[in-house]
């Protein structure tokens, strides 16, 4: 079965320009790297993946934080409280599992954001899900990223 590698400019750009409005809202370019990562990684995106990983890197992420990122619960001493509430709230987000995003998860996201910031985080969850589904249903493969 053949996949369009084709996207649409339009919405490209408009895609990309959500993205860009959500980092600089959210004003942590580390700590949007790794939301970005993590939805990946649920999404199984590899072209986000290796995207977000090599930002991530070329930000001074340190690679202990990227490579134990999927197992980021366990790993009390390598993540802020302020991290960890955005890494809830990007799989609770991202997965849906309950068909909303769980009142403990929100409000734990809310005590480390303060409003802006927390509708920016939300923004930036959501439009890296766009991306991983655009991706993902296009068979997009990973590589062709160069920062």
């Amino acid at each position: 079965m053949s996949r369009t590698q084709l996207l649409d400019r339009e919405v490209g750009q408009a895609m990309a320009a959500l993205s860009a409005a959500a980092k600089k809202g959210l004003g942590d370019p580390v700590l949007a790297e790794l939301v970005m990562i993590r939805a990946s990684q649920i999404n199984h995106c590899a072209f986000c993946l290796d995207m977000h990983l090599k930002a991530a890197r070329g930000n001074g992420e340190s690679e202990d934080r990227v490579q134990l990122l999927n197992a980021w619960e366990e790993t009390e001493d390598l993540y802020s409280e302020r991290e960890r509430a955005a890494l809830a709230l990007t799989e609770a987000v991202t997965a849906l599992t309950e068909g909303f995003v769980p009142d403990e998860v929100y409000e734990r996201a809310a005590k480390h954001f303060d409003e802006a910031e927390l509708a920016h985080l939300i923004g930036l969850i959501s439009v890296i899900n766009g991306w991983n589904r655009l991706m993902v249903s296009r068979r997009t493969a990973p590589g062709g990223y160069r920062p």
